[in-house]
């Protein structure tokens, strides 16, 4: 059992699914299991006080829409691993800093304050073309995703990120 009261099993489950979902979406996880297996304790217990996986790495209001960017995998995942080669919790890592050869530095918050983000929400629906997210379209499979960046592998092939061209 964890401090908060979750079975051992119940938290060995959700690493192996994270793990293969991982993997089976081209993302590779941090290799300290230890430290994998706090971080999705820590998931399980925001699961069972607030009903959906928020990352235990930041403060979850309790509201499941107002915390939507930061349910594991959160929104800011891929943009953190193409810029610093870890998640912001460091669950989720690049194979550089996997492998040890980079080390990766501490990566900074990203997730607006909550007015900011109150703000952006309210605006969502009057989103102009200009002011939306670039689509990557990978040159392999033709897997299509919007957003900064493309991701570091193609969750479909498992292309590298080089095989990506910018769609619209």
């Amino acid at each position: 059992m964890t401090g908060e009261g979750i079975p051992d099993e119940m938290v060995d489950a959700r690493v192996e699914k994270i793990r293969k979902d991982a993997e089976d979406g081209g993302y590779i996880l941090n290799p300290d299991p230890a430290f994998v297996r706090a971080l999705v304790a820590g998931i399980c217990i925001n699961e069972q006080r607030y009903g959906y996986a928020a990352c235990p790495c930041r403060l979850a209001s309790g509201n499941r829409g107002e915390d939507l960017d930061i349910i594991c995998p959160c929104d800011y995942r891929d943009s953190d691993l193409n810029d610093y080669g870890a998640c912001y919790c460091a669950l989720y890592v690049s194979a550089g800093v996997a492998a040890g050869t980079i080390q990766a530095p501490c990566v900074p918050e990203r997730r607006p304050a909550r007015q900011e983000r109150k703000k952006m929400s309210e605006g969502s629906a009057h989103v102009s073309r200009k002011e939306s997210m670039p689509v990557w379209r990978c040159r392999v499979c033709g897997y299509l995703c919007a957003r900064e960046n493309p991701p570091l592998v193609c969750p479909i092939c498992k292309a590298s990120q080089d095989r990506f061209v910018r769609f619209m």
